[in-house]
């Protein structure tokens, strides 16, 4: 059995731990956390143990999943924890992978230990169908949709608007660009031409909602860019209809073969899931089985979706991979 500790219980940790009753050759044997660890209660009878006494447990847990938020804590915990154990994380600043990747690199190295970052959707599966579909299809374009899904940061963000009791935003492809791409015309698209944004709002009792309206739809960074809709709503209908953490995507490579491009070809991969943080979980738990099987056979140092042979995260026997499977 895999020994599986999770750093950090919200949806994500949650997620982890249905993940790894799902897979046989795992078990969870601790939850760690930064809260008082008695106000942290799991559905699954584990020791709930501060993060500081985290160095305890270092010969009892196989792979720690960490599953806090990559604006602050993953930066700080990955390489830290990488000193104690073989690690697994959902990085997903995309820009910042490449000093998130040094830095755990070195950490692991020294502690001769797996860490695999950026695990999920997206970064994670959607980086192994982009890279597959350009070393396949060589002379094409890449374009990638989120949605229809809720954004998490976007809907934080909007939380932070003096005025906003409550918030869900979801991003939504444009129909017309993804069917665009999807006949082969290699368009060539604009931010705001590929995604629109929609914002369901409670508002603070006596809030202007006009100008609630104008600091969302003129935020840099989230939603100048896009055209956005604000719908102002109750709190009872945000609950009824927007409790959910659903998203969705897809990663399209468009391009061409033969003499002139005379031969047309699309390749698509797509994802539609209930629950961001619980699919998430399913990738993490995979690659934890990975980072496990890796350690086993003495590699150490920092790795990607993109480093890990898709056989390291299945349990099934290689020989078992070929004939059910290839």
């Amino acid at each position: 059995m895999i020994r599986i500790g999770i750093l950090g219980y919200g949806n994500l940790g949650r997620g982890v731990e249905y993940a790894v009753e799902a897979n046989e050759d795992m078990e969870l044997v601790a939850v760690f956390t930064r809260r008082d660890p008695a106000s942290v209660k799991p559905r699954t009878n584990v020791p709930v143990v501060h993060a500081d006494k985290a160095a305890e447990w270092k010969d009892k847990v196989d792979v720690l999943i960490l599953c806090g938020g990559s604006a602050t804590d993953l930066p700080e915990q990955t390489p830290a924890f990488a000193k104690l154990f073989n690690v697994v994380d959902s990085f997903d600043t995309h820009a910042n992978i490449p000093a998130h990747f040094a830095a755990v690199d070195a950490a692991a190295k020294a502690a001769g230990h797996v860490g695999v970052i950026s695990v999920g959707w997206d970064p994670g599966m959607f980086s192994l169908a982009r890279v597959y579909s350009n070393a396949v299809l060589t002379n094409g374009t890449d374009y990638t949709f989120w949605g229809r899904g809720v954004s998490q940061g976007h809907s934080d963000a909007i939380r932070r608007v003096p005025g906003v009791k409550d918030a869900k935003q979801y991003t939504v492809p444009v129909p017309a660009a993804l069917e665009a791409v999807r006949s082969g015309a290699n368009p060539t698209l604009s931010t705001r031409e590929k995604h629109t944004r929609e914002c369901y709002v409670v508002l603070e009792e006596g809030a202007d909602a006009a100008a609630v309206e104008k600091a969302i739809v003129t935020m840099p960074n989230y939603f100048s860019d896009y055209d956005t809709t604000v719908h102002f709503i109750s709190e009872e209908e945000l609950q009824r209809d927007h409790a959910g953490l659903p998203h969705a995507g897809f990663v399209v490579r468009s391009g061409a073969t033969g003499k002139d491009g005379e031969h047309k070809h699309v390749i698509e991969f797509n994802l539609k899931l209930d629950s961001n943080p619980e699919f998430t979980a399913c990738v993490l738990a995979a690659y934890a089985r990975a980072a496990h099987r890796l350690a086993s056979e003495g590699a150490k140092g920092c790795k990607t979706v993109l480093d890990i042979a898709p056989a390291y995260l299945s349990a099934r026997s290689g020989a078992e991979l070929r004939a059910v499977l290839l």
